[in-house]
């Protein structure tokens, strides 16, 4: 059985996850920001190895959570689930920078960089990464640059970016995004017209399955099919401009 990390896991789409790998027998680590939501997390999916605390609007604090993983072995799969979305105007991260870059689009990039390499990486997008804007000159060069507006679509961009960019560079990896559609969570609101369990059924799909059409990298899914994603994000040179402003303004370098 497999071995999973899921960012974002106290609730949403990520403990839903999480409870159906748990139910299936695999060993399934948490994350929640706080300790209280931590501990709600492994209340919520009894059979969870152990939950990681981190505030991934922190840099530092995602950072650290690299190493502490990594001191506790490596994972078969990791998936990016952790994300936000209305957050009020201005919103930012422990470092001063737009708490929707820092969390959606920073976070993934630190822990896909620092982390042991897994065997495969899923990451969360949406369909609203269309509307994303794929010129990464538009991204602050540092902490202490000035930046123009980041907005949630551009952060799922972002996510689907480094997916094809992970997936050009480590052959040996199977790396994949996933659209969940809008679905009724506390993110996506209770009047979402979308199926909760297609929601986070594909997710646990690319992380375990054997299935050839899961076993495949570089694609972007909705509902376990392939689906339509901005083909600028398959473009190397839009790709590395992207991995070097993260590192530019991380510090941390892709491997």
């Amino acid at each position: 059985m497999a071995r999973i990390f899921i960012t974002g896991s106290a609730d949403g789409l990520g403990l839903l996850a999480a409870r159906s790998l748990i139910s299936s027998g695999h060993q399934v680590v948490l994350h929640a920001r706080n300790k209280a939501r931590g501990k709600h997390a492994m209340e919520k999916a009894p059979g969870a190895e152990d939950v990681f605390i981190a505030d991934l609007s922190s840099i530092e604090q995602t950072k650290a959570l690299a190493l502490e993983l990594n001191a506790k072995g490596a994972f078969e799969a990791v998936i990016h689930n952790a994300g936000v979305y209305q957050v009020p105007k201005d919103s930012v991260g422990a470092e001063g920078l737009p708490l929707l870059f820092t969390v959606n689009t920073l976070a993934p990039y630190i822990l896909t960089s620092l982390m042991h390499k897994p065997e495969r990486l899923i990451y969360l997008s949406s369909g609203m990464h269309l509307q994303g804007n794929p010129k990464v000159e538009s991204l602050p060069k540092s902490l202490d640059a000035k930046h123009g507006h980041i907005s949630y679509s551009d952060t799922k961009l972002h996510d689907v970016i480094l997916c094809m960019a992970v997936a050009r560079k480590w052959t040996d990896v199977y790396a994949n995004a996933v659209d969940p559609g809008w679905v009724p969570t506390k993110m996506g609101g209770a009047g979402a017209p979308d199926n909760l369990d297609k929601g986070f059924e594909t997710q646990v799909w690319l992380a375990v399955s054997n299935d050839p059409e899961a076993c495949v990298s570089g694609q972007y899914f909705h509902h376990k099919r392939k689906a339509r994603f901005l083909p600028e994000a398959e473009d190397p040179a839009i790709q590395e401009k992207f991995l070097s402003r993260c590192e530019q303004i991380t510090g941390v370098s892709f491997p």
